[in-house]
């Protein structure tokens, strides 16, 4: 594979959404040139790809890009799935496709506003950390009924939702490890050490420091 024709991925080390296209292309073998970014420095040629400004970004080598995390997933998984994480997504499109649909709406914007609540006027921390708890414990029974959030096995649904459960864990660990998830507790932190986690975090200096991709 050549510089010409492997893919290019914009990426933010911390960012949940590009840490799911991440997983997603590692899982699948999809080889791409990795150019980590400062969301605060954002470089022209990235830009260029996509305007909105937001990770991830992959660049394909027909000069399409694909500029939404969960596009990034099935793009990769569509490419190869050898650990079958679209297992639960040919069972039941419709009924994935809405769980990723609240996951990055509600979900995520009382992530937002729990986590970031300075960056915003007149918002209340507790409650939108309450109004998230009621997901992270439909979850906790969930996966006190199944394996995983994609049933018997981690699948698509697992990794997409996995890095902002992490995130929600970060705003504060002690309150998070207190509450009675046993379920979702052991889900996390099966995640957090696993060597699937460990492979999409390695830390890169900024592309537009070095100019170089990284083969990832």
């Amino acid at each position: 594979m050549t510089q010409t024709d492997t893919p290019i991925l914009w990426s933010f080390r911390r960012c949940p959404y590009a840490m799911r296209a991440r997983l997603a292309l590692k899982a699948s073998g999809q080889r791409v040139h990795l150019r980590e970014i400062l969301l605060r420095d954002k470089p022209e040629p990235f830009l260029a790809a996509s305007p909105k400004g937001t990770v991830p970004v992959l660049q394909l080598a027909d000069g399409s890009v694909i500029d939404e995390s969960r596009d990034v997933m099935l793009w990769a998984l569509g490419k190869a799935d050898p650990h079958q994480w679209l297992a639960c997504y040919h069972k039941d499109k419709e009924g994935v496709l809405r769980q990723l649909d609240a996951l990055d709406s509600d979900f995520k914007h009382h992530l937002d506003r729990y986590k970031y609540a300075t960056r915003y006027d007149d918002v209340d921390e507790a409650q939108h950390r309450d109004a998230g708890a009621v997901f992270l414990q439909d979850w906790n029974r969930l996966l006190g009924e199944q394996a995983a959030l994609s049933g018997e096995a981690l699948g698509l649904l697992d990794f997409a939702t996995l890095p902002f459960v992490r995130q929600f864990r970060i705003a504060d660990s002690d309150w998070f490890d207190a509450q009675d998830w046993p379920h979702l507790h052991r889900w996390l932190q099966d995640f957090l050490h696993s060597d699937a986690f460990q492979a999409v975090m390695e830390k890169y200096k900024p592309w537009l420091e070095t100019g170089e991709d990284i083969a990832f």
